[in-house]
């Protein structure tokens, strides 16, 4: 199959162009920049000039293509209504170019987009009053094209996806904490985050590509339910920084933009997407990788 991917150089995107490879598929990926092409043609993809702002690119990168996945982004945390209104408006265009097709279409989007302080499961709603809320309208668009002739699905992925090198929110975590110096968590610290080791996300965009059922939502989730606090004793035991619990009214001055994300409670079910798709996480854990020093 021929593969367009947006984001095809991040963290993430970069492992799905080597599985997409590595399982025999023609990968072509989306670069804005002389570096970003570089890194898809090291990797044995193909490269499509453009950007997620020039729809045109995203247009013709879909047409062209067997089906797509969409990883790309704009990590603007501080302005995360606007990067979502610009992730609608791609997705909306990369359905439009595949509309009638038949052809699959993988889209992302987030885990803190359910309800929080409940496990939950793939066929639960989005809470408009979550903290991932910026990212419903994104979901919505994409499934609303699932009978207009897309095999259209969507991966939620935990807040932390991470390996060795990097623990996606937990990183913003270790950062916080070495410029505070002690690693903090809010309360008895028992809310809980969900994560997903890199690799696992990698082959889940896989399978979901070659055989999610249209209309479908998958949770890019390994681990279910980690304590925030056992995520904050295991950044500062790598820091050597102490561990200590914040009270309410000091959590936006200590997380910043992080401040809602850290009191989240977000135990999140990935049964369905096992049984649907014979996916199983098999990476290490978030908490292993946060010690690896």
């Amino acid at each position: 199959m021929r593969v367009f991917v947006t984001g095809a150089t991040g963290f993430i995107g970069s492992a799905v162009v080597k599985e997409l490879i590595g399982a025999g598929h023609q990968v072509v990926g989306l670069a804005r920049s002389d570096k970003a092409a570089e890194a898809l043609l090291a990797a044995g993809a193909e490269v499509h000039r453009g950007s997620l702002e020039d729809l045109d690119s995203l247009r013709s990168g879909a047409s062209a293509a067997d089906g797509v996945i969409h990883l790309g982004f704009s990590n603007d945390f501080s302005n995360l209504a606007d990067a979502g209104k610009k992730d609608c408006l791609a997705i909306k265009t990369l359905c439009e170019a595949l509309k009638g097709s038949n052809k699959p279409l993988v889209t992302t989007s987030v885990i803190t987009l359910l309800k929080s302080g409940r496990i939950g499961t793939e066929k639960d709603e989005a809470d408009p009053n979550s903290v991932g809320a910026p990212r419903i309208a994104s979901e919505e668009v994409a499934l609303s094209f699932a009978d207009q002739g897309v095999r259209v699905s969507v991966v939620r992925l935990a807040p932390c996806v991470h390996d060795e090198n990097r623990q996606g929110f937990a990183t913003a975590l270790a950062y916080i904490a070495r410029e505070k110096g002690i690693s903090a968590y809010v309360g008895d610290g028992f809310n809980r985050w969900p994560a997903i080791h890199r690799l696992d996300a990698a082959k889940l965009f896989r399978m979901a590509l070659e055989s999610a059922s249209a209309g479908s939502c998958l949770h890019g989730v390994g681990e279910e339910s980690i304590p925030f606090r056992d995520i904050a004793e295991a950044i500062g035991s790598r820091l050597n920084l102490p561990v200590k619990s914040i009270s309410n009214e000091d959590i936006d001055k200590h997380f910043g933009w992080l401040a809602q994300f850290a009191i989240t409670d977000n135990p999140t079910s990935n049964a369905l997407t096992q049984k649907w798709l014979g996916w199983k996480p098999e990476g290490s854990t978030l908490i292993a990788d946060l010690e690896k020093k």
